[in-house]
């Protein structure tokens, strides 16, 4: 992986959500990208108690995600085994971790 694409990577991390983690268990490293799927614009303010809405801006300049269409994830840049999923990429990584041990130590 070239040292430019995995400084780009962490670049302004708030705002891409961008992570590198490393397993203990099998020593791979995982590039996580959270992918914002277009949710609503308004996710976080304080609620009018008079008129119900939803006002503020808390949390609309930095999501901790990107647009899929700005994903560094990708072939092209060297990535192999690319997978999206729900749910925590912590999680997903533990999961994986435990199969390799299954597969590989008996």
């Amino acid at each position: 992986m070239k040292n430019k694409l995995i400084q780009r990577f962490l670049c302004k991390t708030e705002d891409t959500g961008r992570f590198i983690v490393q397993s203990k268990i099998t020593g791979i490293t995982y590039f996580i990208e959270p992918i914002d799927h277009g949710k609503p614009d308004k996710l976080w303010g304080d609620l009018d108690p008079a008129t119900k809405k939803l006002t503020g801006d808390y949390g609309n300049t930095r999501r901790g995600a990107i647009k899929k269409e700005d994903s560094l994830i990708s072939k092209e840049n060297g990535f192999r085994n690319i997978s999206t999923f729900k749910g925590s990429p912590l999680g997903e990584i533990d999961r994986r971790d435990r199969e390799y041990e299954t597969l590989y130590n008996p």
